[in-house]
């Protein structure tokens, strides 16, 4: 075990004097109150250190001792429905609520283990060695590590209760080695966890919210990004991704966020009942809460941490959604360690490999062939928290190269309480097209027509609301009026939606296709009445259109006959409207 003697200080970063190998991202304890850091910089004589932990009171002269070992956390049964800090420490004892210097891992706790695996059973890395109950409702997999070599069980514990630390099955390895396993290990967070294969991403993660669902999807094990000013709804809409998307696990991790915020999510997801299960939602979530108030550089870590736990679950054979909240104070923390290690700062402040760490964590978004066979996903929403709402900023433009949906956030939206305030005009979706497929399986075979035309009206709206506020609505042509009439419908029945509504909180992909067409028979129809000389103010006075812009509040879910008798209601109005044109006409 290596040892260094510290040179010099500042802020969290400290240099040392080796006596004794390190490595690049060993793991490291400093002073008495072994506090936690990372080797980041090794030169001849001298070693860089990065410490995770408040430096007050430390000086020159102070021991630094290796692990021998990366930085790495502890990953097991323990994990879910548990809170953390930045580097996987528990922090939800309410008898001891202060962070303690040096605190490590959590004790050992127990877990009922059944073995699925018997004595003879060859065994590759990676492989399930049976299953661990810990309370949730949610069936866990005991893991062997991916960095063991394969080889035949030689003994396995019976079913039972066992500390999650203890060794519960022993494997004779191919290079004559015997392995013990328990059912916690240790990984590395800044190495991606080993897989057999990616696999395409042809299907959508859902969240229940029509316009991410419909207009910007983002693919299972895909990415997207949410930037935004202040006070435009980012944690919101996380937390609401958080609720209804069909995910088995949620990592949030919460990144340099308000403590406030942070202790209102916590309160909400432990009362907040999960509904696909009934249970509490904080069930099958792991927070790793990261305030603004702790240690700066801890941020930076806590990314990788997130990370680290959501392919963990994926290589059990579970769909996981990371959200990541945000990593604007991420970067920032990289921005105030390079101007500690003196590098020549980029454009913000913000060192030159701000774009290649970006582009580092979002790879790691996947869906995959795990190890053991099995398919899982980690699917990566990371919320963007740029100055002044101002998306040219430079972790606004590198997160956008990297992620396959955006949805940005726009504050006149939210200051006009239009919820989600995702703009439509400043979002987009690369992988919409590969989810089209999936679409037409649903059942809304005209899935990709109907969200081109949604967009194309929005923008001509967009165009023709800047020529309205000039020479006002009632000067312009009929043609014009109708596009603005169809705009209003998209964007206040379709794109709105009512987190107070038991209805329209939740939107599943079927009422979704349902409600698209509507719409669609709409615009359509309305096109036709104009050509037949009905003025677009009598199309818009008729009550079918107050019930569509109604629809996704007063219709429930399921309420198949009710979408039926809107879609009669609506042919019939516009068969009326064109007879009593013809009428008029020929009189």
């Amino acid at each position: 075990m290596s040892t260094a003697e510290t040179t010099w200080i500042s802020g969290p970063v400290l240099r040392a004097r080796p006596d004794g190998a390190f490595r690049l991202r060993e793991s490291v304890t400093v002073g008495d109150q072994a506090l936690l850091g990372e080797v980041i910089r090794i030169a001849r004589d001298e070693i860089t250190v990065q410490l995770y932990e408040d430096t007050s009171g430390l000086r020159p002269g102070i021991e630094v001792t290796g692990s021998g070992r990366l930085l790495s956390i502890p990953l097991g049964p323990a994990i879910l429905a548990g809170i953390f800090d930045g580097l996987l420490r528990p922090i939800a004892d309410i008898a001891d609520p202060y962070v303690k210097p040096g605190m490590q891992v959590h004790a050992a706790r127990r877990f009922h283990f059944t073995p699925s695996a018997c004595v003879g059973d060859p065994l590759v890395p990676g492989a399930a060695i049976g299953e661990v109950a810990n309370g949730t409702g949610i069936a866990q997999r005991c893991l062997m590590p991916a960095d063991l070599p394969g080889g035949r069980v030689s003994a396995i514990a019976d079913a039972g209760e066992y500390p999650d630390d203890q060794p519960i099955c022993w494997i004779d390895a191919a290079d004559g080695r015997r392995l013990a396993v328990a059912m916690t290990h240790a990984w590395p967070v800044r190495v991606p966890r080993p897989v057999q294969a990616r696999l395409p991403s042809d299907e959508p993660m859902l969240t229940g919210q029509r316009v991410i669902d419909c207009l910007f999807p983002v693919a299972r094990g895909g990415t997207g990004a949410i930037p935004g000013g202040f006070g435009t709804g980012k944690t919101v809409l996380l937390e609401t991704v958080g609720k209804w998307c069909n995910a088995d696990v949620i990592v949030y991790v919460g990144c340099g966020e308000r403590g406030n915020e942070m202790a209102g999510l916590l309160a909400e997801f432990t009362e907040l009942e999960d509904p696909r299960s009934g249970r509490p939602l904080l069930e099958r979530t792991v927070v790793i809460a990261n305030t603004s108030n702790m240690p700066v550089s801890a941020r930076e870590a806590s990314i990788y941490t997130g990370i680290t736990v959501a392919e963990y679950f994926r290589d059990q054979g579970m769909n996981v959604t990371l959200m990541a909240d945000s990593t604007s104070r991420w970067a920032e923390a990289l921005r105030e360690v390079s101007g500690r290690l003196g590098e020549l700062p980029g454009e913000a402040g913000y060192p030159a490999y701000l774009s290649s760490r970006l582009a580092d964590f979002y790879e790691r978004a996947a869906r995959v062939r795990t190890l053991g066979g099995e398919t899982g996903s980690v699917t990566l929403l990371g919320a963007v928290s740029p100055p002044s709402g101002d998306f040219s900023e430079p972790v606004t433009t590198h997160t956008r190269r990297y992620v396959g949906s955006l949805w940005g956030l726009d504050a006149k939206r939210a200051q006009a309480r239009f919820y989600p305030a995702i703009h439509p005009l400043q979002s987009y979706s690369l992988v919409a097209g590969n989810l089209a497929r999936w679409w037409h399986t649903t059942g809304c075979t005209r899935w990709q027509e109907l969200r081109r035309r949604f967009l194309t009206l929005l923008e001509d709206e967009a165009r023709l609301e800047r020529m309205a506020r000039i020479i006002g609505r009632d000067a312009m042509p009929p043609r014009q009026r109708l596009v603005l009439i169809c705009a209003q419908l998209v964007n206040e029945c379709f794109l709105r939606q009512s987190a107070y509504s038991m209805n329209d909180r939740f939107a599943s992909p079927s009422r979704q296709a349902v409600m698209m067409r509507l719409i669609g028979s709409f615009i359509e129809g309305s096109e036709r009445l104009l050509d037949a000389g009905v003025a677009p103010e009598a199309i818009r006075d008729q009550p079918v259109f107050r019930r569509l812009m109604r629809m996704g509040e007063e219709i429930e879910e399921g309420d198949w006959e009710a979408f039926s008798a809107l879609d009669q209601e609506l042919t019939a109005t516009i068969r009326r409207l064109i007879n009593e044109a013809r009428e008029g006409g020929g009189e």
